[in-house]
């Protein structure tokens, strides 16, 4: 299934609505959330999953968050709960300029994580979810992972040299019950990129898709593949539909868009 929703902010999490079984394309302005919960024939009965699409036209930016919660869907939804309540003041910082913005969303979602009421919070429930933000504005993308939920950026210049992954799927971390914001130095990490000239497409995965069994898309060339001869909606779609024939377990969530840069980026002095 594949239609549009008339929405600017987005949320959801798996335990609202599963899509065990169930193929789910959604357009929200120019982003494409897919989902797939996973077949029950190979075991899968619940999805804990999530994500937030904030979208602003008018300020040329997306705000996005994708979690991969395992044990309950509790701590995925404690991460929404808690990035909801924070709108209004993310929504503020990010009409700053990019390098403004970025640092000052940065420094709250730091100082929220690592505050004694959240990490509290995180005691009182059961599990814990990989966690990735993803903020684009202007020619200027900014992330801050933990965890092992993927972000590839696909562009043909930097497709020629082998470049999509942008953050590293980092095991052993989570937002929850076990927290990383509970050590004695949080671990997680943050990046910016310069977006290329011309189309840039924008990918964010929870790991169902890269481990799925019978294909190669830990390999981005061949998820990129489905993309080069269709839409985005299509891409997406094709995707979901191999990895449920395949008899994929666990849950996938997708978040697709592309962006058109006029500026041209960096180029190396000659």
């Amino acid at each position: 299934m594949s239609k549009a929703i008339d929405v600017t902010d987005y949320y959801w999490v798996g335990s609202q609505k599963d899509y065990v079984d169930e193929i789910n394309v959604y357009h929200i302005h120019d982003v494409v959330v897919g989902r797939f919960g996973g077949n029950s024939n190979a075991g899968a009965y619940k999805n804990e999953d999530g994500c937030i699409v904030w979208v602003n036209k008018e300020l040329d930016v997306e705000f996005m968050v994708l979690l991969d919660a395992h044990n309950t869907s509790e701590s995925a939804e404690l991460v929404i709960d808690t990035i909801v309540s924070l709108s209004a003041e993310i929504k503020t910082r990010i009409r700053l300029q990019p390098k403004l913005a970025f640092k000052s969303i940065s420094k709250l979602l730091l100082t929220t994580f690592e505050s004694q009421r959240f990490r509290k919070a995180c005691q009182c429930i059961q599990g814990e979810t990989a966690f990735l933000c993803v903020v684009r504005k202007g020619k200027f993308l900014w992330w801050f992972s933990v965890g092992d939920c993927i972000l590839y950026h696909a562009h043909p210049e930097l497709a020629s040299l082998n470049e999509y992954q942008q953050n590293h799927r980092s095991f052993y971390e989570w937002i929850g019950r076990t927290n990383t914001f509970d050590l004695e130095v949080p671990c997680y990490s943050m990046g910016t990129k310069e977006l290329r000239q011309g189309k840039n497409h924008l990918f964010l995965t929870t790991d169902g898709l890269v481990e799925c069994p019978n294909t190669n898309y830990s390999n981005p060339i061949e998820i990129f593949k489905h993309f080069e001869v269709s839409t985005n909606d299509k891409g997406v779609l094709k995707l979901l539909n191999d990895i449920k024939e395949n008899n994929v377990r666990d849950s996938t969530t997708i978040l697709s868009w592309l962006v058109d840069i006029e500026g041209d980026g960096c180029r190396p002095s000659k």
